[in-house]
């Protein structure tokens, strides 16, 4: 099905590495990804599983081009991107306001155009009287509605999703894999959803990728790559053995 469709992302034995410091004068490279490679086409909803630190929100980072990789080829068929993080994205001193303005222009609208869609924005992410607050005061789980609430109203082409949905109290959660939903039906946004919950990513992406020893283990359908991640949850049974000198 997938060749039916327009490429929008291609990931070609991607790495992305630090040097670490040992000692005053010792180094070693430390391999945050190693040989990431799949294709992402549009309408795609991918899912994006595995532990803590393997690697899966600087996959994200690659697909907002946010950081460029060390190696490999990471090619973006000319689509907008939105990177939704409580790690990045707000100025904290300014206005949720004045973030949703500042979040529609990087993604090429117009200050016009983003304002008229405001009262939408405000509305969705439950802030009202919060709105010409400073970020700084906001909790966690506003900041996460007010990026959600912006990428979808901003409508990128690709929305990318770190973990920000699990912030948020059980009524907003619903009303955005409402969203979501309703956006993979219509097939006109693409989708790559970070997330612990297994059950979430089964809900809603068709695709999924399996990240450990910051290698992907496996990439296919949802419903096979979540078979293997339980798997290893069970047995400690891997698909790929990290290389030597992973990290």
């Amino acid at each position: 099905m997938s060749e039916t469709r327009r490429l929008v992302i291609r990931l070609d034995h991607v790495g992305v590495s630090y040097w670490l410091k040992q000692s005053l004068f010792k180094r070693r490279k430390f391999w945050a990804l190693r040989d990431v490679s799949f294709d992402l086409y549009e309408g795609d909803s991918l899912g994006v599983i595995g532990k803590n630190g393997v690697g899966k929100s600087t996959l994200l980072r690659l697909l907002a081009g946010v950081m460029a990789p060390d190696c490999g080829v990471l090619e973006n068929r000319g689509v907008s991107t939105s990177l939704l993080s409580l790690n990045l994205g707000f100025l904290p001193y300014l206005s949720g306001r004045e973030n949703a303005i500042l979040g529609g222009m990087f993604q090429g609208m117009t200050r016009a155009e983003i304002e008229a869609k405001m009262d939408d924005i405000v509305r969705f992410a439950e802030l009202n009287e919060f709105i010409d607050q400073p970020v700084s005061s906001y909790s966690s789980g506003m900041q996460a509605r007010l990026g959600f609430s912006v990428a979808f109203q901003v409508q990128p082409d690709v929305v990318l999703i770190d973990e920000v949905i699990g912030v948020g109290d059980a009524d907003f959660q619903q009303k955005s894999v409402a969203v979501m939903k309703e956006r993979i039906r219509a097939k006109d946004t693409t989708i790559v959803f970070v997330s612990h919950s297994a059950a979430l990513i089964k809900e809603l992406c068709n695709r999924a990728v399996w990240i450990e020893d910051h290698i992907v283990q496996l990439e296919g359908d949802a419903e096979t790559v979540l078979a293997a991640y339980n798997n290893f949850l069970k047995t400690g049974k891997k698909c790929v053995e990290a290389p030597s000198g992973a990290g």
